[in-house]
Formats: C-alpha cells, structure tokens, sequence
C-alpha cells in the first residue's frame, strides 16, 4: 500500500484543527477518536495490530529510527501521514516540548456485555474514579499483572483524554476497557463466578488474609468517597489496607496496585 502523506505548515490547517480539538472530551465523544503522543507509544499500538488513522510527526525528523519505524509501519497499516513543522506539532500537542509523534487512534470502549470474566484469572473494577493520572495508571498496573481488563462504573473521567492516555505509557492499547453502569455493575458481581474483593473501611479483613480465588474481580473506589454502598454490598469480600503510620489512606493508583499484585501473589502460589 501507498503511504498517503500530506505536508503541513500551517497551524490553521483543518487537520490541525480536528486533531487540537481532541484535547476536549466532547469532540472525542463526538468522533469516537483520541490522540497518544511519542513514538514508543505509538510503537506498542501497532504492536498490538492498532493502527493509528493519522499520523503527525516532525518533517525534519523524518528520517530517525524511532520516527522513521512508526512512519512506516502506520503508513504500511493504511495511516494518513501528516509531515508537519516544529509549529504545527506543538499546536496539536498542546505542549512546550511536544513528542516528535503523535497519533489520533479509534477509541474501544466496550459494553460490560462483551466481558468474559473466564478469559482472564484477574480483572480490576473501578467506579467514579475522576483523576485521569489515577486511571492511566490504574491500566498500566493491569497491563503489568496481566489483567484480562479494567471496567469503569459509573462516571468516571475518560480513559481516552491525552493525560490519561500519557499515565498509561502505551497500556491502553493491551488492555481491554469495559464502561457500566452502577446497576450493571451489581449485577455482574452478584453472578461472578470467582471472587470479587472490594476495598472499604467497613470491614475488619487484612487484604492479605484473603483468599483471591480466579477469576479474580478487584473492585475500588473513588479517591476521595471510596466505594459506593451499592458495590459494597455487592462484592463478595470486603479486605482493607491497614495503616501503620499516619496517612489514612492511600492513593486510588497505589492501593489498586497493592491488591493486582497481592492477587497474583496469591494465585500464583495455589
């Protein structure tokens, strides 16, 4: 296939507008489109047979191996290639010091109908969860433990705006992310066929005194509220983080990366 590549210096070009206009939540609901910037990023979605629909990179780093690796394999998978200045690029990235890539991808969210909890030993739940720093590296830690997913319950910020996107480094691509409601929620776990573990403050069960029987659903709660009484009432087993010095809590990112890892821990072993 024939790489269609266009040239672009303008920072009023259209393209340049469509792709600026993907920073906004609402123009990604729109276009169902969303922008991963870096080279290496762009790397691990073709890896995963994702290929971006453009492609914008540098013109004067056309020809360096991380940059000329991409350019070609998107062009190859049918990318629109758009050769652009240093000018254009920092408009479409928003930054001071863009990447010398970045790709605008098709979003995948799925319906919570498309899961299949035997299709992996261990899945994450989160609801409400509102940083997109927490949830980038939420994914991350379940690419890392091998998750067959994450499912997002109730409003959450978007799994696909660029800094969430950035917190993921390239995991979005590999793990599957599911949207549901609060109700369809409580209704998956009330039929899970392994054990679904929440976090919560109610419950006197040490994490580690769990057993994490597979197909394993891990399920935490917002940053500031925790877990709705709903999902509380809902997960088979309540396990909390016990506090040794002063904090009383810990971050959404770190305490969901304290029971992956406990989980496959305990797995692993039986």
């Amino acid at each position: 296939m024939t790489p269609q590549i266009r040239e672009i210096a303008s920072p009023t070009n259209p393209l340049v507008k469509q792709i600026r206009a993907l920073h906004l939540r609402k123009a990604r609901a729109e276009t169902g489109l969303f922008v991963a910037e870096g080279a290496r990023t762009v790397r691990e979605a073709l890896d995963h047979g994702i290929a971006p629909q453009m492609l914008a990179y540098r013109a004067d780093q056309r020809d360096q191996p991380a940059v000329a690796n991409v350019r070609k394999a998107a062009g190859e998978a049918g990318a629109l290639l758009l050769e652009v200045s240093p000018a254009v690029l920092e408009k479409i990235s928003a930054r001071d010091n863009p990447q010398s890539v970045i790709g605008v991808f098709k979003q995948n969210l799925r319906p919570l109908s498309a899961l299949d909890p035997h299709a992996a030993p261990l899945w994450l739940a989160l609801e409400g969860v509102k940083d997109p720093g927490n949830l980038g590296t939420c994914v991350r830690t379940a690419d890392a433990v091998g998750a067959g997913g994450v499912v997002l319950i109730g409003t959450t910020c978007d799994p696909f705006g660029l800094e969430a996107v950035r917190a993921t480094m390239g995991s979005i691509f590999a793990v599957p992310i599911f949207s549901a409601s609060l109700d369809e929620a409580v209704r998956l776990l009330a039929r899970w066929p392994g054990r679904s573990i929440g976090t919560a403050l109610q419950t006197e069960t040490d994490y580690r005194q769990a057993s994490y029987a597979p197909p394993t659903m891990i399920v935490n709660g917002a940053e500031q509220s925790g877990l709705s009484g709903e999902l509380r009432a809902a997960c088979g087993l309540l396990v909390k983080l016990p506090m040794q010095g002063r904090a009383d809590s810990l971050n959404l990112s770190v305490a969901a990366g304290v029971m992956l890892y406990a989980a496959l821990d305990a797995q692993s072993r039986s």
